[in-house]
């Protein structure tokens, strides 16, 4: 068979696909022994703390390691995905969007298996290359399953939609996180203030290992999401009759995370809290209540309980609530999505609508993706919630929402406090034929 290619010109191709009248023909079926080979492989999840131990005392050996453990286990990864796609349904798996991204994932994971071994610093620059082009690239991706899937309602049950894209998209966190600690630790090590052969290059004291923060507050990351989320808001509507957000509880406990994990979830939900508290309160003499950020430090974990009054979710949404492919609006979230043709799922992708300021970094670690997207905060793509579960769970984690109609809304967003948990990835090809 013959073997399809992606056009170097990516997003002319992309656009292309997405507004051409000629009917789209489905991705290329190419000979599935190598892929049999590495669907058979085990994923090898990690945890923070594993990423953390192994980064702190940064040499040439260990950093070359990290580097061979990537390059086999992102061909590893792509590959169960890509056998997944396989298993849906022919009608699916030729819907443009879902094409674009098999065609995506099956280029990176060619160009991936192919990488030799790394046995120099200078072959591990060379890998680090390959992985930028391939993160950019792979920016399509949120945007086109989510086209996707919208579009493929009626031809798949919904539940089957929503387990194919939870997965997804966890796979997605998972080879990012991979692939953007080592662009961080290759950074590091290359470094004018790095010295790999002396005692300094072990800091007890270093915030950051790598993408994991060490010393992540969740305290200081409310208040700057608020801050954000509260400025967005202000310039998105024009009203300066903005809800405040208190924050109490244990505000000096401290965890290891990757920062721009929780700053996705919980800028999510502020936004959605400022947003409603504001809508209900529209046209009311009153000031705006505040929102009410609850820290509880257990163990094992820390709890945070945001908590509005903003009349809860609307019956006919609430079932709908985590779910990528059911509920209302979908015309209205396919046009949107329409005009977001990349998408990275950071906090700092979104724009203040005058001067563009980003998220106030200082003292953020800022990741490889930070700068590479962005979009509009008023553009609706129904999919805040459900990606804040997905991050919030590949930690092991969780986070649940509880309506009181009427009333408000409480969120609780759970997160392992100890950072030994693994990666919640799943190992094997998982979507069955339907």
């Amino acid at each position: 068979m013959l073997r399809g290619r992606v056009p170097s010109n990516l997003y002319s191709h992309l656009n292309a696909l997405r507004y051409s009248t000629k009917p789209h023909q489905p991705p290329p079926w190419r000979p599935s022994v190598v892929l049999d080979e590495w669907v058979d492989r085990d994923v090898r999840p990690i945890s923070l703390r594993q990423l953390t131990f192994f980064g702190r005392t940064l040499t040439e050996s260990r950093l070359i390691s990290s580097a061979n453990y990537v390059r086999t286990e992102l061909p590893t990864r792509l590959a169960h995905r890509l056998r997944d796609m396989q298993k849906l349904p022919y009608v699916v798996v030729s819907n443009p969007h879902i094409s674009i991204v098999y065609e995506l994932y099956y280029k990176a994971f060619e160009k991936s298996r192919r990488v030799p071994e790394i046995i120099t610093l200078d072959d591990n620059d060379r890998f680090c290359e390959v992985l930028r082009e391939m993160l950019k690239e792979h920016l399509a991706v949120i945007p086109n399953l989510a086209m996707g899937v919208l579009e493929c309602q009626g031809l798949v049950k919904p539940d089957e939609l929503d387990r194919f894209m939870n997965t997804m998209l966890r796979a997605r966190i998972s080879r990012r996180v991979i692939a953007e600690q080592q662009l961080a630790l290759t950074e590091t090590f290359n470094s004018p203030d790095h010295f790999p052969d002396s005692a300094a290059s072990t800091d007890l004291n270093a915030d950051f290992v790598g993408e994991v923060f060490l010393k992540c507050n969740a305290k200081d990351v409310v208040e700057r999401c608020g801050k954000f989320a509260q400025e967005l808001m202000r310039q998105s509507s024009g009203s300066n009759k903005i809800p405040s957000i208190n924050v109490k509880g244990h505000l000096s406990t401290t965890f290891p995370y990757i920062l721009g994990h929780l700053e996705y979830i919980v800028g999510e939900l502020l936004r959605n809290s400022i947003q409603a508290v504001m809508e209900k309160y529209r046209d009311s003499p009153l000031e705006p209540p505040s929102i009410e950020v609850l820290i509880c430090e257990a163990p094992q974990h820390v709890i945070l309980r945001i908590s509005d009054q903003g009349g809860g979710v609307p019956r006919e949404i609430f079932p709908h609530l985590w779910s990528f492919s059911k509920g209302p609006r979908t015309r209205d979230r396919l046009e949107n999505l329409g005009q977001v043709p990349t998408l990275a799922a950071t906090m700092q992708e979104l724009e203040l609508p005058h001067d563009k300021k980003a998220v106030n970094k200082d003292p953020l670690h800022e990741g490889s993706l930070a700068t590479l997207s962005s979009r509009s905060p008023n553009l609706r793509l129904g999919m805040g919630l459900p990606m804040s579960r997905v991050y919030a769970e590949y930690w092991a984690g969780s986070l649940e929402l509880h309506s009181l109609e009427g009333y408000g809304v409480d969120a609780f967003l759970q997160i392992s406090k100890l950072g030994n948990k693994n990666e919640q990835v799943t190992t094997r090809a998982s979507v069955d034929a339907v």
